[in-house]
C-alpha cells in the first residue's frame, strides 16, 4: 500500500493529460445543447413594443431565427446589421431580450433599427435558462412545427451563416 501512494501523483498527471488531449480538439463557439431536435420550451411573457402576452404557440406556422440579445451586449451591437440584412431578404427573426431592460431596447431598436418579427421580453433569463443559453448574443434555427434545429453561441455573421446555418435554413424551405 505505501508503494501505491507513491504512484497516486503520476495517475493524476495521466488523467488531467487525458482530458487536456480531448479538450484540446473541441471548438469553444460549437456548445452542445440538449434541447437540438426538442420543442422549443414552453413560456408566458410579453413582447417589446407592445406589452402583449406571448406563448410559445405565437412561435408556430413558420420557421425562424431566434436571436438572443440585449442592449448590455457589446457583440449584439456587432451582430445588428447582419440581423438587418437577413430581415431584409425575408427571413423571420425573433428576438429575445434577454435580462435587460424595456426603454434601453426600445431605444436600441429606434436607433439601429428592427429586423425582428417581434421581441420577447425576458427580465430575469427564465426563458434564456431553459434554453440553455450562455449569453448574448445566441441564436437557434426553430423550424415551422417549433422544433430546435440549431444553435450558435456568437455573433451571427455572414461567415458563419454560410457554415452553419444557410444549409439549415435551406432544407426548411
Amino acid at each position: 500500500m505505501g508503494r501505491f501512494k507513491l504512484f497516486i501523483p503520476l495517475i493524476i498527471v495521466v488523467i488531467l493529460g487525458v482530458f487536456l488531449f480531448f479538450g484540446l480538439d473541441r471548438n469553444p463557439n460549437e456548445l452542445p445543447s440538449a434541447l437540438i431536435g426538442k420543442p422549443f420550451p414552453e413560456f408566458q411573457l410579453v413582447k417589446l413594443k407592445s406589452g402583449e402576452a406571448v406563448d410559445q404557440s405565437a412561435l408556430l406556422g413558420e420557421p425562424f431565427l431566434l436571436n438572443v440579445w440585449a442592449t448590455w451586449c457589446p457583440t449584439c451591437i456587432h451582430e445588428h446589421p447582419y440581423l438587418m440584412t437577413l430581415a431584409e431578404q425575408g427571413i423571420r427573426i425573433v428576438g429575445l431580450n434577454y435580462k435587460d431592460e424595456d426603454q434601453k431596447a426600445l431605444a436600441w431598436l429606434e436607433r439601429l433599427g428592427d429586423p425582428y418579427a417581434f421581441n420577447i421580453v425576458d427580465p430575469e433569463g427564465r426563458l434564456g435558462l431553459r434554453l440553455g443559453v450562455y449569453g448574448a448574443p445566441e441564436t437557434f434555427v426553430v423550424d415551422q412545427h417549433g422544433t430546435i434545429l440549431y444553435r450558435h453561441a456568437g455573433d451571427l455573421n455572414p461567415r458563419v451563416w454560410e457554415q452553419h446555418f444557410a444549409t439549415i435554413w435551406q432544407d426548411l424551405d
